[in-house]
């Protein structure tokens, strides 16, 4: 993966940029091909649409020909009739275009969102260094929605205004080629000015849009850090930049209005001026016996059509040349390969697990950050059951022993394995399936309790789950939420306490029932009362499983076999609390700094 496509523009929130290279479009075929029949089927009745809108310009000229000229009544007759059923023909063929054209615009949209999601979700987190979730989201929504009014209205808009435009220009050149002549000199004069000002409402259509996404991003914001907002008395002076982003927004719509009015009004007397001309001389033709008043009706009809279909076309261009750089975006995106992937023919993992680690001579640098170094010949080893407490300052590599034995990145130089297996050489899915990791900060999904703590173990029966939540302390406060465990727990889990999402992701990782267990002070968010519990539930856990626990507390420590003390991404410190302590190094210095001395003190 080239690193350098992946860093993407920032997304200002308005519309989209778009691509002077239309060529971009032929890459939804692939999208696109598997409903071959829905788009002949469309194209048939675009082609019928357009022939019928023509047909009714034959109809007006018999209606005022063989009617109303004649003076019979019959024929008359006979000729609204022609032209009553061109309409009804008319009407079904739009019909049919619209629910067809608009159906594959939906579903071609929904297949390329369930592809792009679909990659974007197996990529490594080394992606995510470098690419703004904002604008993968924006690429997932409003660059899809381009691609839907495109696919879904643009496109089959288009085609059908090219028909009409070709069309409509044979049959002028039929009905009277002195007007049509005439017709050649008036629409670019009537079109520029139209195609001038149109850009200027386009300019500020995208000035109101920027507006308007500027009040949504300061909504999003205030509102999502509702609680600081209001610990902090903020509420007045939010409510006062909120009103005047409101204000902005609604000054650059006026201008916006202001100019659309204009150019209606420009459209209106240019087109209808256009028009009056061509009557006008057409009038004299037919008084003169040159062409009839039915030739004249048609040609005046195709003119119109014509005329329509020309501006149609130039503003269908913008909205092509949008599409045109989403569908660039959303195939770039596709194209991205994760820097994490299974190889082509990975090695099993052996059966049954036992959880062994062992790193050895690790070496590793983050993406974001090559030139530091996060771990530095790293070797060390877990056996099966044994519980490691690993120690050592901030940035000093704790949590990356973690992202590599979660595949989430492989290490520049060494080894990673897992019962013998370096992860690098197995299924990344079946390697994470014997792990379960409780972060210190858990994250909890927008869901009800049932599918948070099912979530590393969709298939669990009610009553697994039930007994994971008892084993980590939660179930009791789970009941008595106002639907149980049913109950929606808000966005972020914001309905319950950070103890309680702590307790909710022990559960999780409880049910899973990994080979081996990744502690990041699991217990470290939770009251005196609530961490015994949870004590006791994560040493029953624990049995039997290899553990590895960031640790920040003395009680975590005391219980391990072993501690790894890591400094500046080596081990400097290998031993048991008492030894370590005796020492008199960095971990004597830590457990002085960090940990609380009153029980440190009775531990001794």
């Amino acid at each position: 993966m080239a690193r350098g496509r992946n860093k993407t523009a920032p997304d200002t929130g308005g519309e989209r940029p778009g691509s002077r290279d239309l060529g971009q479009l032929r890459r939804i075929w692939g999208f696109v091909r598997p409903y071959r029949r829905q788009v002949a089927a469309a194209g048939v009745a675009l082609t019928v649409a357009a022939a019928t809108v023509l047909a009714m310009g034959m109809g007006l000229r018999r209606l005022v020909d063989d009617g109303f000229s004649s003076g019979n009544a019959d024929l008359l007759d006979q000729a609204v009739l022609i032209l009553f059923g061109v309409i009804v023909v008319l009407a079904a063929s739009s019909y049919a275009r619209f629910y067809l054209v608009s159906w594959l615009g939906e579903r071609i949209v929904a297949d390329i969102r369930r592809a792009v999601y679909a990659r974007v979700i197996a990529l490594s987190p080394a992606y995510f260094e470098v690419t703004r979730t904002g604008e993968i989201l924006s690429r997932l929504t409003a660059d899809t929605s381009i691609l839907q009014l495109v696919i879904g209205t643009s496109a089959s808009f288009a085609l059908r205004n090219i028909l009409l435009l070709i069309g409509g220009l044979v049959l002028l050149v039929v009905t009277s080629a002195k007007l049509t002549g005439l017709v050649v000199l008036v629409v670019p004069l009537v079109l520029v000015p139209i195609l001038v000002f149109g850009r200027k409402v386009r300019s500020l259509s995208r000035d109101s849009q920027d507006r308007v996404a500027d009040i949504g991003a300061y909504a999003e914001e205030s509102l999502g850090a509702i609680r600081t907002v209001q610990a902090f008395g903020h509420e007045g002076i939010d409510r006062a930049r909120f009103g005047a982003r409101t204000e902005t927004a609604f000054a650059t719509a006026v201008r916006r209005i202001r100019a659309r009015a204009w150019l209606t009004s420009i459209v209106i007397v240019m087109v209808f001026g256009a028009v009056a001309v061509i009557l006008w001389i057409g009038g004299h033709d037919v008084l003169s016996g040159r062409i009839s008043a039915g030739e004249l009706s048609a040609f005046v009809f195709y003119a119109v059509v014509v005329a329509s279909a020309a501006g149609a076309i130039s503003e269908v261009i913008g909205d092509l040349q949008r599409a045109a750089g989403a569908t660039e975006r959303l195939m770039e995106l596709l194209a991205t390969e994760s820097e994490i992937a299974p190889p082509a023919e990975p090695v099993a993992l052996p059966e049954p697990a036992r959880g062994a680690l062992a790193f050895q001579g690790v070496g590793f640098r983050y993406p974001a950050r090559p030139e530091v170094s996060a771990l530095d010949d790293l070797s060390f080893s877990a056996a099966p059951g044994e519980k490691i407490a690993i120690v050592g300052p901030s940035g000093a590599g704790k949590t990356t022993v973690f992202q590599l034995l979660l595949r989430f990145y492989d290490p520049q130089g060494g080894q990673v394995l897992l019962d013998g297996v370096d992860l690098r050489e197995a299924d990344p899915v079946q390697a994470r399936a014997r792990i379960a990791l409780v972060p210190q900060e858990p994250v909890i999904f927008s869901a009800n309790a049932w599918e948070n703590i099912r979530y590393g173990r969709p298939e669990a029966s009610d009553e697994e789950v039930r007994e994971a939540a008892r084993a980590a302390a939660a179930l009791e406060f789970l009941e008595e939420l106002p639907e149980g465990l049913s109950t929606f727990l808000g966005e972020k889990g914001v309905r319950l306490s950070g103890g309680q999402r702590q307790r909710l992701a022990i559960a999780r990782a409880i049910l899973r029932d990994p080979a081996v267990l990744l502690l990041d002070e699991a217990t470290s968010a939770l009251d005196a009362e609530s961490e015994r519990a949870v004590q006791q539930a994560l040493d029953r856990l624990m049995a039997g499983r290899t553990t590895l626990v960031i640790a920040h507390r003395l009680a975590t420590v005391l219980k391990a076999d072993r501690i790894l003390v890591i400094d500046r991404g080596r081990i400097v410190e290998t031993g048991t609390h008492g030894e370590l302590t005796a020492k008199g190094g960095l971990y004597a210095r830590l457990a002085a700094l960090q940990f609380d001395q009153g029980a440190q003190a009775a531990a001794q």
